[in-house]
């Protein structure tokens, strides 16, 4: 009886850190090339009783053992790399990947990071910059008196603009974006600003030209959405509100149980 009340206890623990990473999804639908996660369960060690094959007799043994749970914790948080929706924006500085592939983005410190948010700006040197300031690799570097309004990418990743000191009709190639990908993506971790990075789970970056060797292709104009589909959010969140709810009720039974118990003496 108070083995059932830790088990009910690590269920509602368990399907704590669910609701948590639901919320976190919800929170972050319209963040721009955000993947949702998803919290993946194993049961905890079992208490063995009794083995099964133990000789119950000289001639037979016991067909099936006696084993006692102790609950859930909580194995992984898995990212989902599916695709997001593609909305357009007509921002000439905005790209976003269909397919395979990842930005490769430079840190402050000089690290590396991976986001598929191609919300880009350029800055005041006419490098093209994330949000917060971190350069797109390779570099990205606009002439001096381009029209920003004038900015093309193309679905291999050629990047040209219009300088009307050179031309006011002829495009001039200022760089190419390139995209990596990993062999194990979901083995990224995570820094915030819609940032990852490599770890020994995800392998080393395999650099490509986007829409080639199995890369994705470059949209211009677009912005990748989350991939997070508020329904199913929805529906994950009712169905762990009530497995919480059940696990609190095994151990409101267990505890009444252990209540009638102390009274049997009076």
């Amino acid at each position: 009886m108070v083995r059932s009340l830790w088990t009910g206890a690590a269920g509602m623990i368990g399907q704590q850190a669910n609701i948590d990473t639901i919320s976190n999804n919800l929170a972050n639908v319209n963040t721009h090339g955000y993947k949702k996660q998803r919290a993946d369960f194993e049961d905890l060690i079992y208490q063995t009783v009794r083995v099964a094959g133990t000789p119950a007799t000289e001639d037979t043994v016991v067909p099936v053992g006696v084993q006692m749970g102790h609950g859930v914790k909580l194995a992984d948080t898995q990212r989902v790399f599916s695709q997001g929706s593609l909305q357009a924006t007509e921002v000439t500085t905005d790209m976003a990947i269909a397919g395979d592939g990842f930005f490769r983005i430079q840190m402050y410190d000089g690290s590396w990071a991976y986001t598929r948010n191609g919300n880009f700006k350029v800055d005041s040197d006419g490098r093209m910059v994330t949000s917060n300031g971190y350069w797109l690799l390779p570099d990205i570097m606009m002439p001096e008196g381009f029209l920003p309004d004038r900015i093309t990418v193309t679905q291999d990743g050629r990047v040209s603009v219009i300088v009307p000191q050179i031309s006011e009709n002829d495009p001039v190639d200022v760089g190419r974006v390139e995209l990596y990908r990993f062999a194990n993506p979901v083995g990224l971790t995570a820094v915030g600003e819609n940032l990852f990075k490599m770890t020994q789970a995800s392998g080393d970056p395999i650099p490509g030209r986007p829409g080639f060797e199995g890369m994705g292709t470059i949209q211009h104009k677009f912005l990748e959405m989350s991939n997070v589909a508020i329904v199913q959010e929805m529906v994950n969140l009712i169905v762990a509100q009530r497995a919480y709810e059940f696990n609190s009720k095994a151990i409101q039974t267990s505890d009444n149980m252990l209540g009638t118990a102390t009274t049997l003496k009076r």
